[in-house]
């Protein structure tokens, strides 16, 4: 006699236990609901998205390490390591010009701003002043020195990336240079660091729905949705040109390495609506670096190219700065001609690289495009104040798909992209990574054997590392 069904509402019930996407997207929704019914309480719940990012933030900087460090003396060739780099520079120049252009682009053909006539006299500028907090862009020999740590403690404790990663690189090159014969216990120490890291973050993301909701709560209480039609058209100008960015990017992932980007948005959706919903692509930056590496990029790829990306290739906010300037000149009937908007794109194009960590960078750039110009008022800029925030979805969903697509394409040039399993892992055939799994190292190496995947109501793990379990943590999985 067949078993009868469960029903709807047991499934229902089932799925919101155990599927973080569920948690995320219900989280989601309720945010909404509570900022726009009662907006004093969204303010309130506000301290639970920004705890979570803190505490994700917490972690990047050892895990940056630790992965650089292994993935340097793993890959046991420094000059491999300097041609990843070389290249990821390469396509974030490539990706964020591109972008630029693109929303230059869009934006004459619609002109967003056209017909507001905005007298630039009304406006506040010192309300800019209050956004940015009185900071400043640093300058291309700046940006440089601030990348180069005066301490090793120091670049921990700022959280510096950028910082990190230099000494990341020095550490695994003097591991490299001097042998696991002479340092035999460095590299299993980074190893084992690692996986409790990994650990800890799958701990951290059981907290994402909470931090989800305050976020959501928070941004729907405090501006509310009128924004939607006041600056409609910008709206939705920026958010389709960021649609046709990363069609773009699907079709160039698709040239150069045979993959589907939306099979990896089906494959990292709990990533992605994490990111949404708290506004920031850094409190999933450990889980996708996980995430990379079980879908068959070499751990050195992974490692160095997307915490550079982080500074280096802000593709969505490339095309908000471009269509943004557009639009406040639009607005005071400004109209920038060919070469001024030449200007645009090589004033962002340097602009855009400091952005990261800088408080209220967007309006620091785009005050620094319209000095540039010296046609655009200053206060124009305080036109965008109210839209700034509804631009952070767009601006971070672009910016991270940018950044992982980068990684494939560098690993796959490299020859430090496992193809096959990709491919695998994305179609569901394999395994991906489950809250606080460290990713099989077999399943990654170049060589492209891995653990199999199985049907179930439960999705197979990599024997030789099995999953954090939501009970009392587990010791370490013996290594094979």
């Amino acid at each position: 006699m067949p078993h009868p069904s469960p029903s709807l509402a047991r499934r229902a019930g089932r799925m919101l236990r155990t599927s973080l996407f569920t948690q995320v997207a219900c989280a989601l929704v309720l945010g909404v609901a509570v900022g726009r019914l009662w907006p004093d309480v969204g303010t309130a719940v506000q301290p639970l998205g920004d705890g979570f990012v803190r505490l994700i933030k917490a972690v990047i900087a050892p895990l940056v390490f630790c992965v650089v460090v292994a993935g340097i003396a793993k890959a046991g060739d420094l000059k491999a390591f300097g041609r990843i780099g070389l290249k990821a520079l390469i396509w974030f120049e490539v990706a964020t010009t591109a972008a630029l252009i693109l929303g230059l682009l869009a934006a004459n053909l619609v002109g967003p701003g056209t017909g507001m006539h905005v007298d630039p006299a009304s406006l506040n500028g010192s309300a800019v002043e209050d956004q940015t907090a009185g900071g400043h862009l640093p300058s291309a020999s700046q940006f440089v020195l601030d990348a180069l740590p005066d301490s090793a403690v120091g670049a921990f404790a700022e959280n510096s990336l950028l910082q990190v990663l230099v000494l990341a690189c020095l550490v695994g090159a003097a591991v490299l240079h001097l042998g696991k014969t002479k340092v035999p216990a460095i590299l299993s120490a980074v190893d084992q660091a690692q996986q409790v890291v990994f650990a800890v973050v799958g701990f951290l993301m059981r907290l994402a729905p909470l931090a989800v909701f305050g976020a959501m709560a928070h941004l729907v209480g405090q501006y509310g949705l009128g924004a939607l039609s006041t600056y409609g058209k910008l709206i939705a100008l920026c958010y389709g040109v960021a649609l046709l960015f990363l069609v773009l990017l699907a079709v160039a992932l698709k040239a150069v390495t045979g993959l589907s980007l939306w099979r990896f948005v089906r494959y990292t959706r709990e990533e992605m609506l994490l990111a949404l919903g708290t506004a920031s692509s850094e409190s999933v930056l450990p889980r996708m670096m996980q995430k990379l590496r079980a879908a068959g990029c070499r751990e050195d790829a992974v490692g160095l190219v997307l915490p550079t990306g982080y500074s280096f290739n802000l593709d969505g906010a490339s095309i908000y700065l471009s269509i943004g300037t557009l639009f406040i000149a639009q607005a005071v009937g400004v109209d920038l001609s060919l070469g001024q908007q030449i200007t645009v794109v090589l004033v962002l194009m340097l602009t855009s690289k400091g952005m990261a960590g800088v408080p209220g960078s967007a309006f620091l750039a785009l005050s620094a495009t319209a000095s540039a110009l010296g046609v655009i008022p200053a206060a124009a800029v305080a036109l965008l104040l109210g839209v700034d925030r509804i631009m952070d979805s767009m601006r971070v969903a672009t910016n991270l798909l940018g950044n992982c697509v980068a990684v494939f394409a560098v690993a796959r040039w490299e020859g430090a992209l496992d193809t096959e399993r990709a491919k695998r892992v994305l179609a569901g055939e394999e395994p991906g990574v489950e809250p606080g799994e460290k990713p099989d190292e077999s399943a990654v190496a170049h060589t492209g054997e891995g653990a199999e995947g199985h049907a179930g109501a439960e999705a197979a793990v990599p024997a030789s590392d099995p999953p954090v379990p939501a009970g009392p943590v587990a010791g370490p999985a013996p290594r094979g």
